[in-house]
């Protein structure tokens, strides 16, 4: 996936100045997160269809 240009900030993002969360951009085929204290860092790369059980296995009540 190459460098997304549009990054959304996660409706989760904290109090305050919001800046205690992810951002993630999408395209066709791929879904990208990066962290938004450090928005020129690395970012994680998932197919379309592998970022949903991502989610789901992240608020699974296991990982709590």
């Amino acid at each position: 996936m190459s460098t997304p240009d549009t990054w959304r900030k996660s409706s989760y993002s904290g109090g305050g100045d919001g800046n205690n969360c992810v951002e993630i951009a999408t395209s066709a085929t791929h879904v990208a997160v990066r962290d938004s204290k450090a928005p020129t860092g690395a970012t994680l790369g998932f197919p379309v269809g592998a970022f949903t059980p991502f989610l789901e296995t992240l608020k699974s009540p296991a990982r709590r």
